[in-house]
């Protein structure tokens, strides 16, 4: 059974930095194209960006600059590197495959706020 596990959200201040980490167990992520997703409080599971095997990456708009996806497969790992958070940051954020066809995790919960 596939686990995912993210780790690493806490309560930062706006312009704060944070890096988020998902662990995947139970199979291997080398081949899968990996995304991190974001949902804030009353609203739907948005993309944030995704990763392929290669390494390239692709963000949305909002994001843009600011955020950076990272994977390492040896330790079948994703990484989210945030920077210059800002309060429309807040949000819980999940790993998953681009094409979510793992079982969701729990996510990370995140808070921008002085």
């Amino acid at each position: 059974q596939v686990h995912l596990v993210e780790s690493g959200g806490d309560l930062v201040q706006p312009g704060g930095s944070l890096r988020l980490s998902c662990v995947v167990s139970g199979r291997s992520i080398f081949f899968k194209r990996m995304a991190w997703y974001r949902q804030a409080p009353g609203k739907q599971r948005d993309l944030v960006g995704d990763i392929r095997s290669s390494g390239t990456t692709n963000y949305a708009d909002s994001v843009k600059g600011r955020f950076s996806i990272s994977r390492d497969n040896a330790k079948n790992t994703i990484y989210l590197q945030r920077d210059s958070l800002k309060p429309e940051d807040t949000a819980v954020y999940y790993c998953n495959a681009l094409a979510q066809d793992l079982t969701w995790g729990r996510g990370t919960q995140v808070t921008v706020s002085s």
